[in-house]
């Protein structure tokens, strides 16, 4: 399943604060590309970086090579993960984490603002190259794409105090999620354990913006919320004491991958290359200790290694 971080850089705390009070996974939707992104934003890399890598150059489509740079699809409402700064530019462990991979392949990237769940379509549509955006690795998504794994995260809720919330309890509830995750499907499995044992349901209040879930947990609005482990402890430091980790810390971890797809030849190849070089050279450790995210690094990166 999904996660995001514990120790954060100021800016993502702030970032998630802002998300917090104005109002992202995986996605396991089968939902169609719409041809366009929410929000206008993007970024390129642009910071000095790891060393290229020709052996991982050399596994580069002809035509990526040539064009230099990598359109990713990334939904920027995911604080610290992946979310826009002050001046609109998309930022975050993943940006930081995949900027370093595209350097290794001696390429820039331009991020493009999306809907979490059209990201995974738009990049087997030719939109988007890969996606970065939190994704876990399913079984299920690996029948539409190869994923390239990076990271492990797991599931984290979060409630006001003084609520007696248990995950694992959690039958007649409301719990704010963000459409399309693994978090919603975890919570449809546990509503299901509820009715079959003659209980009230779950019920799941659903945002296609997870700072719009977020809120509506902060403001008492549903019972609680459900999102990535790193997501959910950027909101409860942000929340100024409105929101409290509640259940088991960081449950059903699971693999993250950038999303590639089968049409796109030795790219998959070339991008677990150089992720597995950061991790061989010290810069993914780097970037992690960055934003207090070490507990979820992994030592190879794989193509294709969801475990469910």
């Amino acid at each position: 399943m999904l996660i995001r971080r514990p120790v954060l850089a100021a800016a993502a705390l702030v970032a998630a604060g802002a998300l917090a009070l104005s109002a992202c996974s995986s996605s396991k939707s089968s939902s169609t590309n719409t041809g366009s992104a929410s929000g206008s934003a993007s970024s390129s890399a642009s910071s000095a970086a790891p060393t290229t890598d020709a052996a991982a150059v050399a596994l580069l489509p002809a035509a990526v090579k040539s064009a230099g740079k990598l359109v990713v699809g990334t939904d920027a409402t995911y604080a610290p993960n992946e979310y826009k700064d002050s001046s609109g530019k998309i930022v975050g462990f993943d940006v930081d984490l995949f900027n370093a991979v595209a350097a290794k392949l001696g390429l820039t990237v331009q991020y493009v603002g999306a809907t979490f769940d059209n990201i995974i379509p738009s990049v087997v549509g030719g939109t988007y190259q890969v996606g970065v955006s939190s994704f876990t690795d399913s079984k299920e998504r690996e029948q539409k794409v190869d994923m390239v794994t990076y990271y492990s995260a797991g599931i984290q809720w979060a409630a006001n105090p003084g609520k007696t919330v248990d995950p694992q309890n959690a039958c007649g509830l409301t719990v704010a999620v963000q459409t399309g995750t693994v978090e919603s499907d975890d919570l449809t499995t546990l509503s299901k354990a509820c009715t079959d044992a003659g209980k009230k349901a779950i019920t799941q209040q659903k945002f296609d913006d997870q700072g719009q879930a977020t809120t509506a947990a902060v403001l008492g609005k549903t019972d609680a919320m459900s999102a990535d482990y790193p997501v959910t402890v950027a909101a409860v430091k942000a929340s100024n004491g409105k929101l409290v980790l509640v259940g088991d810390t960081n449950y059903d971890a699971a693999p993250y991958g950038y999303a590639i797809a089968k049409t796109a030849g030795t790219l998959d190849q070339a991008v677990q290359k150089a992720t597995q070089d950061l991790i061989d050279d010290g810069t993914y450790a780097a970037v992690l200790t960055k934003w207090g995210l070490t507990g979820g690094a992994i030592k190879t990166a794989q193509i294709n290694g969801a475990t469910s």
